[in-house]
Formats: structure tokens, sequence, C-alpha cells
């Protein structure tokens, strides 16, 4: 007989394994997560090409593009290939982890990471680091599909959206220790050794996914007991065929028994594998139309997108910008400066502000419109300004808003579908708000200030998509809201057999010598 349910729940973590602890271990990683992401970027590990004056004296590159002498069109690509491999395996993680221990999927992801970081370090050509960085994309994309449940799970009820923002705080953190940390590594040693120095730092996280006692996500079946049914499915489906082919030989005795159902076996084996490619694919895609048809869902991503647009153009073309309305002498400095401290402190507090106001679906769109609004109302006023100091405080102020979205949007993103669908919605909202909001935005400005060629107006343009976006979140807060965390969260247990001994208490083997 199968045990009841009950004995197949996951066991607790160890003691020393508190949910406070899982919080700080995922901020560290999402931090060297961005570091890196900050270091390719900087002066000290991107670097630059050869250039050469009228003399004909010449400087040689530095960093990446020097070592390889790389077109700002290929430099440009390895931002593309991190890209293409983080959108493309996000959705892949988010699907496997109804089949496999989303804890120890983690842990894959960041062993990729580990070696394709590290691939970066001993890169010989260019072709080769853009592999490596593409890679570096897939093994983040376990993390970030699956971190944000692992702490919606563990964090306590009064403090869920704080503990998110904490959580997404280490984006903007993460990115000025990289330019710093890529700079000064690069500048004073190697841009390799910048990479190996990541490399090193992860290391011991890719570690710890292994073997630590995997966590179970809420509405997520162990993966023991899947196996079990799996293998309890195949023996009964080889036990028919060989009892139907027993029937067939006139009551003869079996000489070579075995070896009937070990080539029975070996079929089912590979049937069973097409089989269950064919669910994989047919729960995705019901799993995905779940998501397209919940009106909450669209409404939040929507909204996101459209945030996302107007943030991704700041961070490229806000120093740019600021240096040709107001002339500024150090417009790079000063825009990191604003954009990291107000990162920090908008994300924490708006985390804290959901929960004072009770964390719910519909206040978390009253704090997403109402944010997002205020804050475009300061960097639209900011832009119309001709006094530079003017600009600096109304700009802060609207950063500080704008940046305060974003433990709430990613609190709907978890709350608005059943537990199960918790990865695949984060999954899908960060290809979303990558393929339409920031990856497109840049190139877009562009073409829009060769066109107009007057960056105050090109400013004003921009920025007034986050009047859009705080219109679409605000539609949010008329819709039927439900919060789903707590829907189908108990694990779904191994039916009975009862006219076979289980493989549960004992092995494959047995089993078929049973039969």
């Amino acid at each position: 007989m199968v045990p009841p349910s009950s004995s197949m729940d996951p066991s607790p973590p160890p003691s020393w394994f508190t949910p406070k602890r899982l919080l700080i271990i995922f901020c560290v990683i999402n931090m060297i997560n961005y570091v890196d992401r900050g270091a390719i970027a900087s002066n000290g590990v991107n670097g630059s090409s050869e250039t050469c004056d009228d003399k004909g004296i010449c400087k040689s590159g530095s960093g990446i593009q020097g070592e390889f002498d790389l077109t700002n069109f290929q430099d440009g690509l390895l931002s593309s290939a991190f890209m293409v491999g983080l959108l493309v395996a996000s959705p892949i993680f988010a699907s496997l982890a109804k089949s496999y221990n989303p804890f120890r999927l983690i842990g894959v992801g960041l062993s990729v990471w580990t070696l394709s970081v590290a691939g970066c370090a001993s890169a010989f050509s260019f072709w080769f680091i853009a592999i490596c960085r593409m890679l570096v994309g897939v093994g983040e994309a376990s993390f970030i599909s699956l971190a944000a449940p692992f702490i919606d799970d563990n964090a306590p009820v009064s403090q869920k959206t704080a503990w998110l923002a904490m959580f997404y705080m280490c984006i903007p953190t993460g990115i000025a220790l990289g330019y710093v940390y890529g700079g000064y590594v690069g500048g004073y040693f190697h841009w390799r050794y910048a990479f190996w120095g990541e490399a090193l730092l992860m290391l011991p996280f890719a570690v710890f996914g292994f073997l630590v006692k995997p966590l179970q996500l809420k509405g997520f079946s162990p993966v023991e007991s899947k196996k079990a049914l799996a293998s309890v499915e195949t023996v009964s489906s080889v036990t028919d065929v060989a009892d139907s082919k027993a029937s067939k030989l006139d009551g003869r005795m079996l000489v070579g028994g075995d070896g009937i159902i070990g080539d029975e076996l070996s079929k089912t084996s590979k049937s069973e594998s097409i089989h269950n490619i064919l669910n994989q694919l047919s729960r995705f895609a019901k799993d995905m139309k779940v998501l397209l048809v919940d009106k909450v869902y669209v409404v939040n991503v929507f909204g996101y997108i459209a945030y996302n647009f107007v943030i991704g153009a700041y961070s490229y073309w806000g120093p740019k910008a600021g240096y040709n309305i107001y002339h500024m002498k150090s417009a790079d400095m000063l825009f990191g400066g604003v954009t990291i401290v107000c990162g920090i402190l908008g994300t924490i507090s708006g985390g804290f502000i959901l929960d004072r106001m009770g964390a719910t679906i519909s206040n978390a769109f009253i704090l997403l419109s109402g944010a997002t609004f205020l804050g475009a109302i300061s960097c639209f006023s900011a832009f119309c300004l001709r006094s530079l100091y003017g600009f600096i405080v109304l700009f802060a102020v609207g950063e500080l808003l704008v940046f305060a979205t974003q433990a709430p949007v990613n609190y709907v993103c978890l709350h608005c579908v059943r537990p199960s669908l918790r990865p695949l919605s984060m999954a899908i909202s960060t290809v979303s708000i990558h393929i339409f909001g920031d990856v497109p935005s840049s190139p877009l400005v562009g073409i829009l200030q060769d066109h107009i060629n007057n960056w105050r107006d090109t400013a004003l343009i921009l920025t007034s998509i986050l009047f859009l976006a705080a219109g679409i979140w605000f539609i949010g807060v008329f819709l039927h809201a439900v919060d789903k965390s707590n829907d189908g969260s108990q694990p779904i247990s191994t039916p009975r057999i009862t006219s076979r001994k289980p493989l549960l208490d004992g092995n494959v083997d047995e089993s078929l010598c049973e039969v």
C-alpha cells in the first residue's frame, strides 16, 4: 500500500536554514548577478577600441573591446547575447519546476552561471565570449523565475512585500557595485580577473543548491512521489504487455520471459519519453492560456511593460540628455548617483508602504498607479525646468516615486495566480518587459531624437509614457482581484495502487520480479 499523502509531504528544512537566512542568501545571489551586469558595462571590463589622432599616433584599446578589436556593434551584441539566453530559458525553467524540484533547478542554473562566467574569463575570441554571455543569461533565468516564489512562501504574512522589496533592492545596488568593481579590477589588474572573481563568489551558492536539503514550493507535489508514480505506471504498463504476450503462448512456460519484459520495458521507456515531452508542451500551453485570460495579470504586465520602456531608455539616454539640456560636466556620475540612491530607497519604501496599507492586489494597484502618476509629474516637470538644481531635485523625487513600484508589481504577479503558476508568471513577466520594454526603447528613442533633434522634447515625450503606465495600472483597481496564493496549495498525493507492490518500499527490480 502506498503511504498516506501526509507522509509524502516535504520534510521541514534544517533548523539553521531559517526564512531570514534564505532571504539573505537569495539577496546575495541576486546582488552577484547584477554585479556581473554592471561589471561588463564598466569601462574597466568593457574597455574601448584602439583610437588614432590626426598625427597618426594611436592609443591601444583596453578591456574586452580592445583585446578582441570589437566594433561598437559587436560590443553591443554581448549585451544582446545575454538577454537572448535569459528570455529563452526563463519559461523553460518555470515549466520544468513542475517535474523537478525548483530548489535543485536553482542549483543547476547557478552552476551554469558559474561555469559560463569562468568561460568569459578564459575567452579567446569574440564568438566564444558571446556564447558564454548567452549561457550566463540561461543560468540567471532559473534564479529570477524561482527565487521570488520561495521568498513569498517563507516571508511573514505581514512583511511579504517588504521582503520582496529587499530582494529587488539588490538590482540597483548590484549594478552600482558592478560599475565600481569592474572599473577597479579592470583598471588595476585585468578585465579577466573581474570574471574570475564573480565565478568564485557564486561557486559556494551553486554547491549549496545541491548539498542542502531541497525546499519545496507551495503548490508543487514532492518530486519523489512523482517519480514513484511514474515508476508504478511504467511497471504496470509493462506488466499488462507481458500478460498479453503470455496469453498468446497457449500456456507454455516462458523460458525467455525476462527478455520479453526487457524489450517491452525498452520500448515503453522510449514511448514514455516522447509522451512526457508532449505532456510538458501541452501543460505549458494550458498554463499560458490561463495567464493570458487572467485580466489582473495581463493589466499588471502591460503596465509593467510601459514602465520598463521608460526606465530602460532613461538608463541609456539619461546622461546624454542631461548633458545636452543642462550642459552637465559629470552627467554619468549625477544620473548614476541619483538612480542608485532613489532606486534603493524607493524600492524598500514601496514594499513597506504596501505592507502598512494591507498587502492586497487592489491596494498594490492603487500604490502602482498613484506612485507612477506622481513620479511622472515630477520627472515631466523636471525636464521642463531651465535650472539644473531644480531639475536634480524634481527628478530625484520622481525616480524615488517611480522605483516604489518594484515590490508591488511583483507582488501582483505572485498573488494573482495559483501557487503552481508563480514561476511561469514571473518568467513571462520578465520576458515581456524586456522584449516589449527596455530592449526596443533605446533604439526607438534614438530614432525619435534623430527626427526632432531636441533632447528636451525627446525626454518629455518619453516621460509621458509613464502616464500611460499609471493609467493601465489604475484600471487594475477596478478589476475583481482575488488573491490565489493559497489556491491548490496542497501537493498532489500519489494514488493508491492496490494490485501491485509499490516502488516506494522497494526498487524496480523487485517489482519486476513479482510481475
